[in-house]
């Protein structure tokens, strides 16, 4: 298939009923259910502290980074209403350089109650380590549904990063329908986090502990850690009839030259991402490499298109593209690779570097559904049946499941 697929989103929904979505995590993270899709279709029951025992050193087990930020800024008017800023994302694309702005910075928002907010700018205050501090909020322009919103903050001492994380809130998924507690600071976080910039957390990873790590790599599996920084795009539903009329969400990608010369040395191996996101950054990345081969280097950072690799056919393997890659980071001298990718990963896709994922179990009518069924087929039907008569909790504090394409 090397068009947009006219798939209609009905055949992608399932009836996910309230008491089936997990509203907050186990109290121990490798104790979630693992349900495991075998080669030959079988469906296998397991725990995911039983995940080092199903794997071994013939797997490179790749995980996203990212870290969630309290994106959420609360501003309380004397009238008793809030006013709810949710930073999407930054005006400057270098998102590690926007967290490190001190003083003021732009960035694009969605307004909650944005009809109160009469005068030109709201603020409120927080406490850093030791003083009370002021952030204030002003309003420059309207794009569609979100605004870009100026803030200042009266230390230029502290980064953007830490005001977040001294004033903001934890931005817990909609379908939760909770406020966030102080747990969530450490629950909605995945015990990698690094690299900051997502207000969703990428989580797959949820369920890793410490101790998984540790067996993982007395098992001889290799792990290797990128960056794609989850934006709320990731909870849009799929809200026309067919998906070649939904406007896949974009979300920024940071990989290190070693990360492109790691997955090299593996291809070999069975490439296993830990989550969506990982996915579908492994595979935007082969699809930067094509670029490469076939334009030259005028594409010296990703910025992957949602339909290209339906365009046209390509039959250059994983092993040409990554090399293009790496011959293009070593003439600029370059030792990280950054960009975007709209890449939308749905039935009629085909893998080209992963070969198994790890992932939760999905909103129905959503593009990660249709990401797992690029995967596994129609399969994904009966193992959704499957843990719905079973008892599996579902979406980002839910179970976890594992297939093989």
């Amino acid at each position: 298939m090397y068009n947009p697929p006219e798939i209609k989103i009905s055949n992608f929904d399932y009836p996910l009923e309230e008491e089936n979505i997990a509203k907050y995590p186990l109290s121990e993270r490798d104790k979630a259910k693992l349900l495991s899709l075998t080669s030959d279709k079988k469906i296998e029951e397991k725990y995911f502290y039983d995940l080092p025992e199903m794997l071994d050193s013939n797997t490179f087990l790749i995980l996203n980074d990212t870290k969630v930020v309290h994106a959420r800024l609360l501003f309380q008017k004397e009238s008793g209403s809030v006013i709810e800023i949710f930073c999407l994302e930054p005006m400057n694309k270098d998102i590690q350089l926007a967290y490190a702005q001190k003083g003021s910075c732009e960035w694009k928002c969605l307004i909650g109650n944005n009809k109160k907010w009469k005068q030109e700018t709201i603020s409120s205050s927080f406490v850093d380590k030791e003083n009370q501090l002021t952030l204030t909020a002003k309003r420059l322009c309207q794009e569609n549904e979100t605004w870009i919103v100026e803030f200042s903050w009266d230390n230029e001492d502290l980064s953007f990063a830490e005001v977040l994380q001294y004033m903001g809130h934890v931005p817990l998924p909609p379908y939760l329908k909770r406020k966030d507690e102080e747990s969530d600071k450490e629950d909605y976080q995945t015990v990698y986090a690094h690299q900051e910039g997502s207000v969703a957390a990428p989580t797959a990873g949820l369920h890793f502990s410490e101790n998984t790590f540790k067996q993982l790599a007395d098992k001889g599996v290799k792990t290797c850690f990128v960056t794609l920084h989850v934006g709320a795009g990731t909870f849009k539903p799929v809200s026309t009839e067919t998906i070649d009329r939904h406007v896949m969400h974009t979300e920024q990608i940071v990989l290190k030259k070693e990360n492109i010369e790691e997955l090299l040395a593996n291809l070999d191996k069975r490439v296993m991402c830990v989550g969506t996101t990982s996915v579908r950054t492994i595979e935007s990345l082969y699809w930067h490499g094509v670029k490469i081969l076939k334009n030259g280097n005028r594409y010296s950072e990703i910025d992957v298109k949602q339909w290209e690799p339906y365009q046209k056919e390509c039959r250059i393997s994983a092993k040409e593209s990554l090399q293009a890659i790496l011959e293009s980071m070593e003439q600029e001298n370059r030792n990280v690779l950054i960009g975007q990718t709209q890449l939308m990963i749905a039935p009629g896709y085909e893998y080209r570097i992963v070969d198994a994922m790890i992932t939760n179990f999905h909103q129905p009518k959503s593009t990660l559904l249709l990401l797992v069924s690029a995967m596994i087929g129609e399969d994904w039907k009966r193992v959704y049946q499957f843990a719905l008569e079973n008892n599996y909790r579902f979406l980002s504090f839910g179970d976890a499941c594992m297939f093989t394409k």
